[in-house]
């Protein structure tokens, strides 16, 4: 939690943060100003002492509405810096940044940079910056100790967002649920009611729209795949194929808040009118482990045991797994679970050698799978839980588990 920072910081030896980009998609901004129409902004957080917003004149009443102490870069006048910089525009942008700095105290320490931006200007800026204050020193994280594991815990109001967005996305899901039931069946295709066959882009319209109705939006797609694609998980379906009976269909959303706000992750996978015997099967043995995990999740932990546990289940029905095939792409081909927050995927994270805890306040998704391109199917059930305060586990937004929807001749 955000309580925490100050403590991270000090256990990896950095002084500062700084956060560049704007307060809209960008994770690692909206965790400290939520989703306000700030396009583009500088946060710097010193160790012990509250962030301080710094944002473009014209977006000063957006900046106030984060709560955060927030200041003008008419402080720092760009022009002023470019006659000093000589025209050079990425050393006034580095004269700002040590200005802006020296103006809370800060001209040596270990600064951790964050922000989703173009990278190229801010390289140089960052180069250019180094010079002018040799006294900073700055860190980048391939796996970030800090703000990634503030975010691993989350508070009340953060479940309330991501419960929220669960109930969104189940009406959603049931949305288009009754929508494919709604059709009918010709020579083995789902048809409207004009007679036109039904297709993976008619239904995939009909989700962003949905979600949009409810303030949510998806801004990395999501997976409507059926028959063979079903079988490869992360493709996000063909939006020309047909929606045939008989086939299975992964169904992976993954919406957000608005503006890149707090995300839900659910899958569900359906046949329509009838499950062959074969992907029946396939069904009962994924629906079977999802269950087991169910029962043995416990606060503690280590996620990647759970890993390790889905392998051993599959692999004992007779499958091939990551564990004992790590480049298989048949079968268990991925790891079962990851974190859900201002990220689709954060800590805690499951794959093998990673080392993440069920701990109070996670929330985590659990969705094995079984993938078999080769015979033109693919499974896979998933829900997101929030391991609770009282050491109990919570689905945010529960929805049936049934693999067949009916549709009429």
């Amino acid at each position: 939690m955000k309580n925490e920072l100050d403590a991270l910081m000090q256990a990896n030896d950095i002084d500062v943060l700084l956060i560049l980009g704007a307060a809209a998609h960008n994770p690692a901004m909206v965790y400290f100003t939520g989703v306000v129409h700030v396009s583009a902004a500088d946060l710097i957080k010193k160790r012990g002492e509250p962030p301080v917003l710094f944002c473009n004149p014209m977006e000063r009443e957006e900046a106030a509405r984060t709560g955060l102490i927030t200041r003008s870069y008419n402080e720092f006048p760009f022009m002023d810096l470019l006659k000093e910089a000589n025209g050079d525009r990425i050393l006034a942008a580095a004269l700002r940044y040590q200005r802006m700095l020296a103006s809370l105290g800060i001209t040596s320490g270990r600064m951790a940079l964050y922000g989703s931006t173009e990278v190229g200007a801010p390289f140089m800026i960052i180069n250019a910056l180094q010079q002018l204050a040799p006294g900073l020193t700055f860190v980048g994280y391939a796996q970030d100790p800090i703000l990634m594991q503030a975010m691993q815990t989350k508070d009340e109001a953060e479940v309330a967002r991501i419960r929220r967005m669960g109930a969104v996305t189940t009406e959603v899901v049931g949305r288009v649920a009754d929508y494919l039931t709604s059709q009918h069946a010709k020579d083995g295709v789902l048809v409207n009611s004009e007679g036109q066959p039904v297709t993976i882009g008619d239904v995939k319209s009909r989700i962003d729209l949905w979600l949009a109705e409810k303030g949510a939006e998806n801004p990395e797609g999501c997976i409507f795949a059926i028959g063979r694609d079903a079988g490869v998980p992360h493709s996000a379906g063909t939006l020309t194929d047909l929606m045939r009976l008989g086939q299975t269909i992964v169904f992976d959303i993954y919406p957000c808040e608005a503006g890149g706000g707090y995300f839900y992750d659910f899958t569900r996978t359906w046949c329509l009118g009838y499950a062959p015997d074969e992907a029946q099967k396939l069904y009962e043995q994924v629906h079977s482990v999802y269950n087991t995990l169910k029962d043995e999740f416990t606060m503690g932990r280590v996620l990647a045991d759970y890993q390790k546990r889905t392998c051993e289940l599959f692999e004992a029905m007779g499958h091939p797994t990551v564990m004992t095939q790590p480049t298989t792409e048949e079968g268990y081909v991925h790891s079962l679970s990851h974190g859900v927050g201002l990220h689709i995927h954060e800590k805690p994270f499951s794959g093998i050698g990673m080392n993440d805890l069920l701990v109070p306040g996670s929330i985590f998704t659990s969705e094995p799978g079984l993938y078999y391109p080769s015979r033109g199917m693919g499974v896979r059930i998933e829900d997101t839980y929030y391991a609770r305060p009282d050491g109990t586990f919570e689905i945010l937004a529960d929805f049936p588990k049934e693999l067949v929807l009916p549709v009429r001749q």
